[in-house]
């Protein structure tokens, strides 16, 4: 495995999972003292817990929640500074295979027209089942989607392929790129961000692939509440719209605004039967936010109004 490895873990209040995750780094590519884990403002003692048991780690604290992208950001600056040819970004509720950053870095190493790559990621509770195999831009509901969400993890999944883009729960990215396009942008502070990221890779003209023959297994959405919640569909509204802002054509914004605004009536009743409408309002809400300007801050993702009523499922 390459010396110039490096992976940046972010964390806030992740609990035991942190543990897990670093120990399936370390176990299968990653050089303890390659370890960047960035602990945003956690009161749970889980960061006490990783710095005894990883103690050649590089551990950076924060004072408050600065958000998946400047957490992230900082993360990957200071992997950088200490000489980082490939950096692996990664969820605290990821673990990897043995197989998995062995095969994306050869991925890299044979392919020079390739920035960025992931692995097709699993559900941790339910291995047989797929979270993402990459995404695609729809400009639909979500603006994307994951690629086989939510099926059974089949052969036609275990391929590398070229995708809009990989989930930043488990992407590997050259230094090289990371020089040419920026940082994440922070701005975003949770959702979207990666997704912006591996669009501007791609502008620039690096492809990004998703190497299906690996996997990573993923409790999805732990930070924020998991599943259809308030909190996690709030901030996905407000940073719709900035992606918009960013992304969007005449076109683009008027797809978004016919599959995913006009929409909302309608999923509400569905999400009600489902004692989840709360989720829609504040989706709803998110979005007028973002079309007026507002960002999404830290009390959007700790206790607040937007508590969440936790499911699972999309929308």
């Amino acid at each position: 495995m390459s010396r110039a490895l490096f992976a940046v873990v972010v964390n806030w209040n992740g609990g035991y999972s942190n543990v897990l995750c670093l120990r399936s780094l370390v176990a299968h590519g990653v050089d303890e003292e390659h370890v960047v884990f960035v602990d945003n403002g956690s009161s749970d003692g889980s960061i006490e817990r990783v710095a005894c048991e990883f103690p050649r780690a590089s551990i950076l604290r924060n004072a408050r929640n600065t958000g998946y992208g400047d957490g992230t950001n900082q993360g990957m600056k200071h992997a950088l500074e200490l000489g980082a040819e490939l950096v692996f970004l990664v969820n605290n509720d990821v673990v990897v295979d043995p197989s998995t950053l062995p095969a994306l870095v050869r991925v890299l190493d044979e392919r020079p027209s390739v920035g960025i790559v992931g692995p097709r990621i699993v559900y941790a509770s339910r291995p047989q089942v797929l979270w993402s195999a990459g995404g695609r831009m729809t400009y639909r509901q979500n603006l994307s989607e994951l690629i086989g969400h939510d099926t059974p993890d089949r052969e036609e999944y275990r391929r590398t392929l070229s995708v809009d883009y990989v989930a930043g729960c488990a992407l590997l990215v050259r230094r090289s790129v990371v020089e040419e396009i920026g940082f994440l942008d922070g701005e975003y502070f949770a959702y979207h961000e990666d997704v912006d990221f591996c669009l501007k890779a791609k502008e620039a003209g690096h492809d990004v692939l998703v190497v299906g023959e690996v996997r990573a297994l993923h409790d999805a959405h732990q930070s924020t509440g998991g599943g259809y919640n308030r909190r996690r569909k709030y901030m996905m509204g407000v940073n719709t719209v900035w992606f918009l802002r960013r992304h969007g054509t005449p076109l683009r914004w008027a797809s978004f605004l016919l599959f995913d605004v006009l929409t909302l009536p309608f999923v509400w009743c569905y999400r009600a039967v489902r004692g989840e409408s709360g989720a829609v309002v504040a989706k709803a809400r998110g979005t007028w936010d973002g079309l007026r300007g507002v960002r999404v801050s830290p009390e959007a993702v700790e206790e607040s109004p937007l508590a969440p009523a936790t499911s699972d499922g999309e929308g």
